[in-house]
Protein backbone atom coordinates (compact mmCIF):
# COMPACT_ATOMS: atom_id res chain seq x y z
CA UNK A 1 0.00 0.00 0.00
CA UNK A 2 3.26 2.21 0.66
CA UNK A 3 4.14 2.13 -2.92
CA UNK A 4 0.58 3.27 -4.49
CA UNK A 5 0.92 6.20 -1.86
CA UNK A 6 4.11 7.26 -3.06
CA UNK A 7 3.06 7.01 -7.11
CA UNK A 8 -0.18 8.58 -5.82
CA UNK A 9 2.06 11.67 -3.97
CA UNK A 10 4.54 11.90 -7.35
CA UNK A 11 1.28 12.24 -9.87
CA UNK A 12 -0.38 15.16 -7.17
CA UNK A 13 3.14 16.70 -7.44
CA UNK A 14 3.19 16.58 -10.89
CA UNK A 15 -0.32 17.76 -11.43
CA UNK A 16 0.90 20.42 -9.25
CA UNK A 17 3.75 21.20 -11.32
CA UNK A 18 1.88 21.27 -14.41
CA UNK A 19 -1.16 23.35 -13.36
CA UNK A 20 -0.21 26.62 -14.94
CA UNK A 21 -0.79 24.81 -18.37
CA UNK A 22 -4.68 23.86 -17.37
CA UNK A 23 -6.81 26.54 -18.74
CA UNK A 24 -10.05 27.23 -16.84
CA UNK A 25 -13.59 28.31 -17.95
CA UNK A 26 -12.79 31.23 -17.22
CA UNK A 27 -9.28 31.72 -18.70
CA UNK A 28 -11.06 30.75 -22.06
CA UNK A 29 -13.48 32.98 -21.64
CA UNK A 30 -11.46 35.91 -20.73
CA UNK A 31 -9.25 34.52 -24.18
CA UNK A 32 -12.79 35.29 -25.97
CA UNK A 33 -13.43 38.60 -24.71
CA UNK A 34 -9.74 39.90 -25.39
CA UNK A 35 -9.53 38.60 -28.60
CA UNK A 36 -13.24 40.24 -29.91
CA UNK A 37 -12.05 43.85 -28.96
CA UNK A 38 -8.81 42.77 -30.65
CA UNK A 39 -10.31 42.23 -33.40
CA UNK A 40 -12.77 45.17 -33.37
CA UNK A 41 -9.25 47.56 -32.61
CA UNK A 42 -8.20 45.92 -36.06
CA UNK A 43 -11.32 46.37 -38.01
CA UNK A 44 -10.98 49.99 -36.97
CA UNK A 45 -9.47 52.60 -39.67
CA UNK A 46 -7.65 54.91 -36.40
CA UNK A 47 -6.44 51.87 -34.18
CA UNK A 48 -5.60 49.43 -36.74
CA UNK A 49 -1.94 50.03 -36.60
CA UNK A 50 -1.60 49.47 -33.64
CA UNK A 51 -3.42 46.08 -33.28
CA UNK A 52 -2.24 42.64 -32.79
CA UNK A 53 -4.87 41.30 -35.02
CA UNK A 54 -4.32 43.57 -38.49
CA UNK A 55 -8.47 41.85 -39.96
CA UNK A 56 -6.82 42.83 -43.41
CA UNK A 57 -9.93 42.70 -46.17
CA UNK A 58 -9.25 39.87 -48.60
CA UNK A 59 -11.43 41.84 -51.27
CA UNK A 60 -12.88 38.31 -51.80
CA UNK A 61 -16.50 39.33 -51.51
CA UNK A 62 -19.09 36.67 -53.06
CA UNK A 63 -18.63 32.93 -52.28
CA UNK A 64 -19.98 30.28 -54.46
CA UNK A 65 -23.37 29.65 -55.31
CA UNK A 66 -23.48 26.95 -58.19
CA UNK A 67 -23.41 28.61 -61.54
CA UNK A 68 -19.63 29.06 -61.63
CA UNK A 69 -18.49 27.17 -64.72
CA UNK A 70 -15.66 26.57 -67.18
CA UNK A 71 -11.91 25.57 -66.38
CA UNK A 72 -9.81 27.23 -64.05
CA UNK A 73 -6.39 27.37 -62.88
CA UNK A 74 -4.78 27.58 -59.50
CA UNK A 75 -1.41 28.45 -58.45
CA UNK A 76 0.06 27.78 -55.02
CA UNK A 77 3.24 29.26 -54.44
CA UNK A 78 4.58 29.14 -50.75
CA UNK A 79 7.43 27.07 -50.25
CA UNK A 80 10.56 25.19 -52.10
CA UNK A 81 8.13 24.04 -54.85
CA UNK A 82 4.91 25.46 -56.24
CA UNK A 83 2.07 23.06 -57.60
CA UNK A 84 -0.33 24.06 -60.61
CA UNK A 85 -3.91 22.75 -60.21
CA UNK A 86 -6.85 22.57 -63.29
CA UNK A 87 -10.44 22.39 -62.35
CA UNK A 88 -13.48 22.27 -64.20
CA UNK A 89 -16.89 23.46 -63.22
CA UNK A 90 -20.16 23.20 -64.54
CA UNK A 91 -23.79 24.11 -63.55
CA UNK A 92 -24.82 20.58 -64.12
CA UNK A 93 -22.18 18.52 -63.09
CA UNK A 94 -19.60 18.12 -60.24
CA UNK A 95 -16.19 19.58 -59.58
CA UNK A 96 -13.70 17.63 -61.61
CA UNK A 97 -9.83 18.15 -61.18
CA UNK A 98 -7.99 17.70 -64.48
CA UNK A 99 -4.88 17.46 -63.13
CA UNK A 100 -2.28 19.08 -61.03
CA UNK A 101 1.43 19.08 -61.19
CA UNK A 102 4.34 20.34 -58.45
CA UNK A 103 7.58 21.75 -59.94
CA UNK A 104 10.64 22.25 -58.32
CA UNK A 105 12.29 25.98 -57.07
CA UNK A 106 15.86 25.39 -56.95
CA UNK A 107 17.90 28.02 -54.46
CA UNK A 108 19.12 29.79 -57.49
CA UNK A 109 15.88 30.63 -58.37
CA UNK A 110 14.62 31.87 -54.79
CA UNK A 111 17.64 33.69 -54.35
CA UNK A 112 17.88 35.26 -57.52
CA UNK A 113 15.70 38.07 -59.36
CA UNK A 114 11.90 38.60 -59.03
CA UNK A 115 12.19 38.71 -62.72
CA UNK A 116 13.77 35.07 -62.97
CA UNK A 117 11.16 33.84 -60.12
CA UNK A 118 8.10 34.81 -61.92
CA UNK A 119 9.83 34.00 -65.51
CA UNK A 120 10.32 30.32 -63.99
CA UNK A 121 6.55 30.24 -62.97
CA UNK A 122 5.35 31.36 -66.36
CA UNK A 123 7.26 28.91 -68.25
CA UNK A 124 6.39 26.25 -66.07
CA UNK A 125 2.45 27.48 -66.20
CA UNK A 126 2.92 27.38 -69.95
CA UNK A 127 4.31 23.65 -70.14
CA UNK A 128 0.99 22.61 -67.95
CA UNK A 129 -1.35 24.32 -69.88
CA UNK A 130 0.06 22.77 -72.87
CA UNK A 131 0.88 19.39 -71.94
CA UNK A 132 -3.10 19.60 -70.54
CA UNK A 133 -3.86 20.67 -74.14
CA UNK A 134 -5.79 24.10 -72.89
CA UNK A 135 -2.90 26.44 -73.61
CA UNK A 136 -5.81 27.59 -76.58
CA UNK A 137 -7.86 28.23 -73.74
CA UNK A 138 -8.47 31.83 -72.18
CA UNK A 139 -7.71 30.33 -68.51
CA UNK A 140 -8.57 32.86 -65.36
CA UNK A 141 -6.12 31.62 -62.45
CA UNK A 142 -6.24 32.04 -58.96
CA UNK A 143 -2.58 32.76 -57.32
CA UNK A 144 -2.21 31.08 -53.97
CA UNK A 145 0.91 33.34 -52.55
CA UNK A 146 2.10 32.77 -49.03
CA UNK A 147 4.24 35.61 -47.87
CA UNK A 148 3.24 38.26 -45.68
CA UNK A 149 1.00 40.69 -48.32
CA UNK A 150 -0.61 43.96 -48.18
CA UNK A 151 -3.86 43.13 -50.21
CA UNK A 152 -4.96 46.45 -52.18
CA UNK A 153 -7.49 44.58 -54.39
CA UNK A 154 -8.95 41.06 -55.47
CA UNK A 155 -6.14 41.42 -58.20
CA UNK A 156 -3.05 43.97 -56.21
CA UNK A 157 -1.55 42.20 -53.07
CA UNK A 158 2.50 44.07 -52.22
CA UNK A 159 4.86 41.87 -50.47
CA UNK A 160 6.04 43.15 -47.22
CA UNK A 161 8.63 41.00 -46.61
CA UNK A 162 9.87 37.37 -47.91
CA UNK A 163 10.05 34.16 -45.09
CA UNK A 164 10.64 30.45 -46.08
CA UNK A 165 14.19 31.61 -47.33
CA UNK A 166 13.51 33.24 -50.49
CA UNK A 167 15.42 36.37 -50.94
CA UNK A 168 14.35 37.34 -54.51
CA UNK A 169 15.23 41.43 -55.55
CA UNK A 170 12.74 43.71 -56.47
CA UNK A 171 9.85 42.36 -55.36
CA UNK A 172 9.26 43.69 -51.75
CA UNK A 173 6.87 46.61 -52.23
CA UNK A 174 5.36 45.56 -55.13
CA UNK A 175 2.33 43.72 -56.69
CA UNK A 176 2.96 40.43 -56.96
CA UNK A 177 -0.16 39.51 -59.30
CA UNK A 178 1.05 42.57 -61.44
CA UNK A 179 4.95 41.07 -61.91
CA UNK A 180 3.73 37.46 -62.67
CA UNK A 181 1.04 38.87 -65.24
CA UNK A 182 4.16 40.50 -66.83
CA UNK A 183 5.94 37.45 -67.33
CA UNK A 184 2.77 35.48 -68.35
CA UNK A 185 2.25 38.55 -71.03
CA UNK A 186 6.29 38.47 -72.15
CA UNK A 187 5.86 34.84 -73.62
CA UNK A 188 3.15 35.55 -75.95
CA UNK A 189 2.00 31.77 -76.04
CA UNK A 190 -0.87 31.19 -73.28
CA UNK A 191 -3.91 32.75 -72.30
CA UNK A 192 -3.64 33.48 -68.08
CA UNK A 193 -5.89 36.25 -66.58
CA UNK A 194 -5.21 36.53 -63.15
CA UNK A 195 -8.60 36.94 -61.31
CA UNK A 196 -7.72 36.97 -57.46
CA UNK A 197 -4.53 36.97 -55.26
CA UNK A 198 -5.26 35.06 -51.67
CA UNK A 199 -3.38 33.12 -49.07
CA UNK A 200 -4.24 29.67 -47.83
CA UNK A 201 -7.39 30.70 -45.20
CA UNK A 202 -8.93 32.51 -47.97
CA UNK A 203 -8.69 29.14 -49.74
CA UNK A 204 -9.34 26.94 -47.22
CA UNK A 205 -12.87 28.65 -46.73
CA UNK A 206 -13.76 29.40 -50.41
CA UNK A 207 -13.32 25.66 -50.86
CA UNK A 208 -15.45 24.57 -48.18
CA UNK A 209 -18.03 27.30 -49.44
CA UNK A 210 -18.96 25.25 -52.57
CA UNK A 211 -20.48 22.90 -51.12
CA UNK A 212 -21.28 24.43 -47.72
CA UNK A 213 -22.91 27.83 -48.61
CA UNK A 214 -23.38 28.16 -44.84
CA UNK A 215 -19.58 28.41 -44.78
CA UNK A 216 -18.40 31.47 -43.03
CA UNK A 217 -14.66 31.15 -41.25
CA UNK A 218 -11.60 29.37 -42.71
CA UNK A 219 -8.97 28.02 -40.23
CA UNK A 220 -5.65 26.67 -40.59
CA UNK A 221 -3.99 24.65 -37.49
CA UNK A 222 -1.23 23.80 -39.07
CA UNK A 223 2.67 24.57 -39.01
CA UNK A 224 1.09 28.20 -38.15
CA UNK A 225 -2.26 29.34 -37.54
CA UNK A 226 -4.71 31.64 -39.01
CA UNK A 227 -7.97 32.31 -39.64
CA UNK A 228 -10.76 34.16 -42.11
CA UNK A 229 -14.19 34.72 -42.07
CA UNK A 230 -16.98 36.65 -43.69
CA UNK A 231 -17.19 40.29 -42.15
CA UNK A 232 -20.25 42.75 -43.09
CA UNK A 233 -18.86 45.93 -44.77
CA UNK A 234 -20.28 48.14 -43.33
CA UNK A 235 -18.19 46.95 -39.78
CA UNK A 236 -14.63 47.51 -41.79
CA UNK A 237 -13.46 50.98 -41.65
CA UNK A 238 -10.58 49.60 -43.66
CA UNK A 239 -12.66 48.59 -46.58
CA UNK A 240 -11.95 51.41 -50.17
CA UNK A 241 -13.47 49.00 -51.96
CA UNK A 242 -16.53 49.62 -54.60
CA UNK A 243 -20.29 49.71 -52.97
CA UNK A 244 -21.69 47.50 -55.38
CA UNK A 245 -25.03 44.91 -54.58
CA UNK A 246 -22.72 42.60 -52.09
CA UNK A 247 -22.31 43.77 -48.49
CA UNK A 248 -20.04 41.45 -47.25
CA UNK A 249 -15.89 40.83 -47.65
CA UNK A 250 -13.64 37.90 -46.10
CA UNK A 251 -11.46 39.34 -43.76
CA UNK A 252 -8.20 37.93 -43.01
CA UNK A 253 -7.78 38.12 -39.08
CA UNK A 254 -3.72 37.47 -39.03
CA UNK A 255 -4.47 36.31 -35.76
CA UNK A 256 -1.53 34.36 -35.11
CA UNK A 257 -0.36 38.15 -33.82
CA UNK A 258 -2.66 37.99 -30.82
CA UNK A 259 -1.06 38.79 -27.70
CA UNK A 260 1.61 40.25 -28.69
CA UNK A 261 0.89 43.52 -27.03
CA UNK A 262 0.79 41.65 -23.66
CA UNK A 263 -3.09 40.55 -23.28
CA UNK A 264 -2.23 36.93 -23.18
CA UNK A 265 0.55 37.34 -20.16
CA UNK A 266 -2.18 35.64 -17.83
CA UNK A 267 -1.76 32.15 -19.48
CA UNK A 268 1.56 32.37 -20.70
CA UNK A 269 3.95 29.74 -18.94
CA UNK A 270 7.80 30.50 -18.54
CA UNK A 271 7.87 27.29 -20.87
CA UNK A 272 6.15 29.77 -23.45
CA UNK A 273 8.66 32.55 -23.01
CA UNK A 274 11.51 30.44 -22.93
CA UNK A 275 10.52 28.89 -26.06
CA UNK A 276 9.91 32.46 -27.24
CA UNK A 277 13.12 33.26 -26.56
CA UNK A 278 15.04 31.26 -28.77
CA UNK A 279 12.48 32.18 -31.87
CA UNK A 280 13.64 34.33 -35.21
CA UNK A 281 10.44 36.68 -34.27
CA UNK A 282 10.79 36.97 -30.31
CA UNK A 283 7.89 38.56 -28.26
CA UNK A 284 5.84 37.94 -31.92
CA UNK A 285 3.32 35.27 -33.07
CA UNK A 286 2.62 34.79 -29.59
CA UNK A 287 -0.69 33.32 -29.91
CA UNK A 288 0.59 30.90 -32.63
CA UNK A 289 3.30 29.87 -30.64
CA UNK A 290 1.23 28.23 -27.90
CA UNK A 291 -0.82 26.62 -30.64
CA UNK A 292 0.68 25.96 -33.93
CA UNK A 293 2.86 22.04 -34.81
CA UNK A 294 5.85 24.22 -35.11
CA UNK A 295 5.85 24.62 -31.23
CA UNK A 296 3.99 22.17 -29.34
CA UNK A 297 6.30 19.64 -29.55
CA UNK A 298 9.22 21.94 -28.05
CA UNK A 299 6.67 23.00 -25.72
CA UNK A 300 6.26 19.45 -24.19
CA UNK A 301 10.15 18.88 -24.76
CA UNK A 302 10.54 21.62 -22.54
CA UNK A 303 8.24 20.71 -19.58
CA UNK A 304 9.68 17.28 -19.14
CA UNK A 305 13.54 18.63 -19.28
CA UNK A 306 11.85 20.82 -16.39
CA UNK A 307 10.29 17.56 -14.76
CA UNK A 308 13.09 15.64 -14.57
CA UNK A 309 15.26 18.40 -12.86
CA UNK A 310 12.95 18.69 -10.13
CA UNK A 311 13.40 14.64 -10.15
CA UNK A 312 9.91 13.58 -10.79
CA UNK A 313 10.64 11.69 -14.06
CA UNK A 314 13.06 9.65 -15.50
CA UNK A 315 15.38 9.63 -12.58
CA UNK A 316 17.13 6.24 -13.48
CA UNK A 317 17.25 7.71 -16.78
CA UNK A 318 19.65 8.97 -19.09
CA UNK A 319 17.52 12.15 -21.12
CA UNK A 320 20.58 14.28 -22.32
CA UNK A 321 19.23 13.99 -26.25
CA UNK A 322 15.80 15.73 -24.94
CA UNK A 323 18.08 18.49 -23.66
CA UNK A 324 18.40 19.54 -27.47
CA UNK A 325 16.12 21.70 -29.03
CA UNK A 326 13.52 20.33 -31.34
CA UNK A 327 14.52 16.99 -30.24
CA UNK A 328 10.39 15.85 -29.46
CA UNK A 329 8.85 16.78 -32.66
CA UNK A 330 4.84 17.93 -32.53
CA UNK A 331 4.14 14.54 -34.66
CA UNK A 332 5.20 12.97 -31.60
CA UNK A 333 2.04 13.98 -29.27
CA UNK A 334 -0.04 12.67 -32.26
CA UNK A 335 1.45 9.30 -31.42
CA UNK A 336 1.17 9.17 -28.25
CA UNK A 337 -2.12 10.15 -27.53
CA UNK A 338 -3.47 7.88 -30.21
CA UNK A 339 -3.54 4.81 -28.14
CA UNK A 340 -6.09 3.75 -25.54
CA UNK A 341 -4.64 5.03 -22.07
CA UNK A 342 -3.68 2.13 -21.08
CA UNK A 343 -1.70 1.11 -24.46
CA UNK A 344 2.06 3.38 -24.02
CA UNK A 345 3.82 1.00 -26.78
CA UNK A 346 4.27 4.25 -28.97
CA UNK A 347 5.18 6.30 -25.85
CA UNK A 348 7.91 3.36 -25.28
CA UNK A 349 9.04 3.36 -28.45
CA UNK A 350 9.46 7.23 -29.00
CA UNK A 351 11.75 7.25 -25.93
CA UNK A 352 14.01 4.60 -26.97
CA UNK A 353 14.15 6.63 -30.13
CA UNK A 354 15.30 9.00 -28.16
CA UNK A 355 18.20 8.28 -26.29
CA UNK A 356 16.13 7.63 -23.29
CA UNK A 357 16.78 4.40 -21.26
CA UNK A 358 15.75 2.49 -18.28
CA UNK A 359 12.72 4.71 -17.99
CA UNK A 360 9.86 3.23 -16.51
CA UNK A 361 6.26 2.68 -17.03
CA UNK A 362 5.33 5.51 -14.75
CA UNK A 363 7.44 7.91 -16.93
CA UNK A 364 5.69 6.44 -19.88
CA UNK A 365 2.47 8.01 -18.29
CA UNK A 366 3.96 11.39 -16.96
CA UNK A 367 5.04 11.63 -20.68
CA UNK A 368 1.29 11.05 -21.75
CA UNK A 369 -0.13 13.63 -19.43
CA UNK A 370 2.14 16.41 -20.14
CA UNK A 371 1.64 15.55 -24.26
CA UNK A 372 -2.35 15.36 -23.26
CA UNK A 373 -1.91 19.14 -21.20
CA UNK A 374 0.06 20.65 -24.25
CA UNK A 375 -2.73 19.58 -26.70
CA UNK A 376 -5.87 20.51 -24.97
CA UNK A 377 -4.34 23.51 -24.17
CA UNK A 378 -3.89 24.35 -27.72
CA UNK A 379 -7.11 23.21 -28.84
CA UNK A 380 -9.06 25.13 -26.54
CA UNK A 381 -7.04 28.12 -27.27
CA UNK A 382 -8.01 27.87 -31.11
CA UNK A 383 -11.85 27.24 -29.82
CA UNK A 384 -11.74 30.29 -27.89
CA UNK A 385 -11.09 31.86 -31.29
CA UNK A 386 -13.84 30.00 -33.30
CA UNK A 387 -16.02 30.72 -30.97
CA UNK A 388 -15.58 34.42 -30.95
CA UNK A 389 -15.87 34.66 -34.51
CA UNK A 390 -19.06 32.13 -34.90
CA UNK A 391 -20.42 34.80 -31.98
CA UNK A 392 -19.39 38.01 -34.37
CA UNK A 393 -21.17 36.40 -37.36
CA UNK A 394 -24.08 35.38 -35.05
CA UNK A 395 -26.18 33.89 -37.29
CA UNK A 396 -28.14 30.63 -37.02
CA UNK A 397 -25.59 27.88 -38.22
CA UNK A 398 -21.83 28.78 -39.14
CA UNK A 399 -19.62 25.92 -41.04
CA UNK A 400 -15.92 26.09 -40.19
CA UNK A 401 -13.84 25.29 -42.93
CA UNK A 402 -10.83 24.08 -40.98
CA UNK A 403 -6.83 22.55 -42.58
CA UNK A 404 -3.61 22.08 -41.30
CA UNK A 405 -1.53 18.85 -40.51
CA UNK A 406 -2.14 19.25 -36.63
CA UNK A 407 -5.86 19.22 -37.07
CA UNK A 408 -5.55 16.41 -39.88
CA UNK A 409 -3.39 14.15 -37.73
CA UNK A 410 -3.57 14.67 -34.29
CA UNK A 411 -6.01 12.19 -33.04
CA UNK A 412 -8.29 14.26 -30.61
CA UNK A 413 -7.51 17.51 -31.57
CA UNK A 414 -10.67 18.07 -33.28
CA UNK A 415 -13.25 17.02 -30.49
CA UNK A 416 -11.30 18.72 -27.96
CA UNK A 417 -12.34 21.91 -29.96
CA UNK A 418 -15.66 20.79 -30.79
CA UNK A 419 -16.46 20.24 -27.12
CA UNK A 420 -15.19 23.72 -25.74
CA UNK A 421 -16.77 26.08 -29.25
CA UNK A 422 -20.13 24.72 -27.91
CA UNK A 423 -19.96 26.00 -24.26
CA UNK A 424 -18.33 29.25 -25.92
CA UNK A 425 -21.21 30.05 -28.00
CA UNK A 426 -24.32 31.83 -27.63
CA UNK A 427 -27.39 30.15 -27.04
CA UNK A 428 -29.57 29.17 -29.76
CA UNK A 429 -26.34 29.08 -32.44
CA UNK A 430 -25.14 25.83 -34.24
CA UNK A 431 -21.39 25.31 -35.89
CA UNK A 432 -20.02 22.40 -37.91
CA UNK A 433 -16.51 21.51 -38.33
CA UNK A 434 -15.46 20.48 -41.68
CA UNK A 435 -12.17 19.72 -42.82
CA UNK A 436 -11.33 21.48 -46.16
CA UNK A 437 -9.92 19.69 -49.45
CA UNK A 438 -7.13 21.96 -50.67
CA UNK A 439 -7.56 25.15 -49.75
CA UNK A 440 -4.58 26.48 -51.65
CA UNK A 441 -5.24 24.51 -54.82
CA UNK A 442 -9.54 24.12 -55.22
CA UNK A 443 -10.09 27.05 -53.20
CA UNK A 444 -7.53 29.68 -55.14
CA UNK A 445 -9.48 28.14 -58.07
CA UNK A 446 -12.84 28.71 -56.47
CA UNK A 447 -12.02 32.07 -55.92
CA UNK A 448 -11.07 32.72 -59.76
CA UNK A 449 -14.18 30.90 -60.23
CA UNK A 450 -16.28 33.36 -58.65
CA UNK A 451 -14.85 36.33 -60.07
CA UNK A 452 -15.01 35.18 -63.89
CA UNK A 453 -18.96 34.40 -62.90
CA UNK A 454 -19.13 38.05 -61.60
CA UNK A 455 -17.34 39.58 -64.37
CA UNK A 456 -19.78 37.56 -66.87
CA UNK A 457 -23.03 38.40 -64.55
CA UNK A 458 -21.72 42.35 -65.31
CA UNK A 459 -21.31 42.02 -68.82
CA UNK A 460 -24.61 40.71 -68.94
CA UNK A 461 -26.62 43.86 -67.08
CA UNK A 462 -24.95 45.68 -69.28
Amino acid sequence: MESVKVFEDAAATLEEKCSNLILSNKDIKRVSTILLKEIEIGLCKETNKIADIKCYPTYVRNLPNGKEKGKFLALDLGGTNFRVLLIQLGEATPEKEFASREFPLPDLIRNSSGEVLFDHIAECLALFVKEFKVDKEILPLGFTFSFPCRQEGLTKAKLVQWTKGFTCSGVVGHDVADLLQKAIHKRDDVNIKIMAVLNDTTGTLMSSAYKQPDCKIGLIIGTGTNACYVEKVENMELWDGESDNSNQCIVNTEWGAFGDSGSLEFIRTNFDRALDSTTPNCGKQLYEKMISGKYLGEIVRRVLVYLAKEGLIFNNSSYVRLLEADTFKTKLLSEIEEKPENDLSDCKRILEELGITNFSQEDCAKVRYVCQLVSKRAAFMVAAGVATLINKINEKHTVVAVDGTLYRKHPHFRHLMAQKIKQLIRPGLTFELMLSEDGSGRGAALVAAVADRMDREETNRN
